[in-house]
């Protein structure tokens, strides 16, 4: 796309500042801001820094009738503009990327995974404001955040998966939940949204973790001889260890407690991760529902995909973006910058190059012409 359509998609946006506030357009502060998050900047002073080092280049592309603006203008904005209407405004732009992402990658298949994260040092005790935890839907194979929800803790995941749930399009996906989020009225409105889902199970649906568990025990001491069972080894070499990975897959007795309770529930899977790390084997296993049908490749692929958001994307927003760093306690502002962060590494995974994210970063301070190009995905 054109500067001119990635201004097209925040005409909309309604400008929170009062009128003798509004000598800059809320649209090149947006687009600024974009681009400042982009070449490194982690909050309203470093995109101001960036602005006026690259004021040249902003004045020829971006409508500064008043000149660049300050780090005032920038915190403002970030501060008053509503997350939800914000974040809208990136719907259409994140459904074209997602498209063209999933023919390069000639992936038929999408991946979403959904997790959470806190913004460690965002809390503000004097204000009783606590840690800004977010929780993200995570296309794992194309490298795109399509949604946030922002929560005050961790334990109201529960209730942000389903409303970041309503934010994208799931039909054909295979959605991913840690077992925070397997609840039976999540299962229903992903199966409702035309997807389908890979559950993990732990301690809280005790019952049914333990029934399942119970099941693949009594399944393995007669090496599934009365269980139609289908197995998958992958092993891996690389990064100072092996993995052997395990997966096993099997139609979901209807004895399970509560069977009949989760909606499309077909079948159950089981993962064992085999590590040797200088010498020492550590050793896990975890157990899922599904509503997968029978096929344990594509189940393996589900349950590795859904690491994808914690290595390529938490990971990444710790130590390149130094998330887990910031200051930024207005709560408005943490969770748009939040929303920047995870939108330009969007924008940034998509570059077909052999630089890291941190190299892409550099590259897009560095060169005016490797920024415009990862803004827009065109070549300039």
């Amino acid at each position: 796309m054109s500067i001119d359509e990635v201004l097209c998609h925040f005409e909309e946006l309604e400008d929170p500042r009062s009128e003798i506030n509004r000598l800059h357009p809320l649209v090149s502060v947006v687009v600024t801001s974009i681009m400042g998050i982009l070449a490194g900047a982690r909050g309203p002073t470093g995109i101001a820094e960036f602005a006026l080092l690259k004021k040249d280049l902003l004045q020829s592309l971006l409508p500064f009738p008043h000149g660049i603006p300050r780090k005032d203008v920038f915190r403002r904005v970030l501060c008053a503009l509503q997350p939800e209407a914000f974040q809208k405004c990136f719907v259409s732009w994140l459904q074209a990327m997602r498209t063209v992402a999933g023919v390069a990658t000639g992936d038929s298949e999408e991946f979403l995974a959904i997790d959470g994260k806190t913004l460690r040092r965002s809390h503000d005790r004097k204000r009783g404001l606590g840690a800004l935890h977010s929780v993200s839907v995570y296309a794992s194979r194309l490298g795109l955040t399509l949604a946030q929800v922002a929560t005050d803790e961790k334990s109201n995941e529960i209730t942000a998966i389903p409303e970041v749930l309503k934010l994208v399009s799931l039909s054909g996906a295979i959605v991913t939940i840690d077992a925070m989020g397997t609840q039976k009225a999540i299962a229903e409105q992903i199966i409702d949204g035309g997807a389908d889902y890979v559950l993990a199970l732990k301690g809280n649906q005790e019952t049914l973790h333990q029934a399942v568990i119970d099941y693949v025990d009594q399944q393995i001491e007669t090496d599934f001889a009365n269980v139609e069972a289908r197995r998958h080894v992958t092993k891996e070499n690389g990064h100072g260890r092996i993995e052997t990975r395990h997966y096993i897959q099997m139609p979901a007795p209807k004895t399970l407690p509560g069977f009949a309770n989760w909606k499309g529930l077909l079948t159950i899977g089981v993962a064992m991760l085999y590590c040797v790390r200088d010498g020492k084997e550590t050793a896990e296993t975890r157990y899922f529902i599904s509503s997968l049908a029978m096929g344990v490749k594509r189940f393996g692929r589900a349950v590795r995909s859904h690491w994808g958001i914690e290595n390529g994307c938490h990971w990444i927003l710790d130590v390149t973006y130094r998330e887990d760093e910031s200051r930024v306690r207005n709560e408005h502002a943490r969770e748009n910058i939040a929303w920047l962060n995870r939108f330009t590494l969007s924008l940034l995974k998509q570059r077909d190059d052999k630089k890291s994210i941190a190299g892409r970063r550099d590259a897009c301070g560095w060169s005016d012409e490797y920024l415009i190009e990862t803004l827009t995905g065109a070549k300039v």
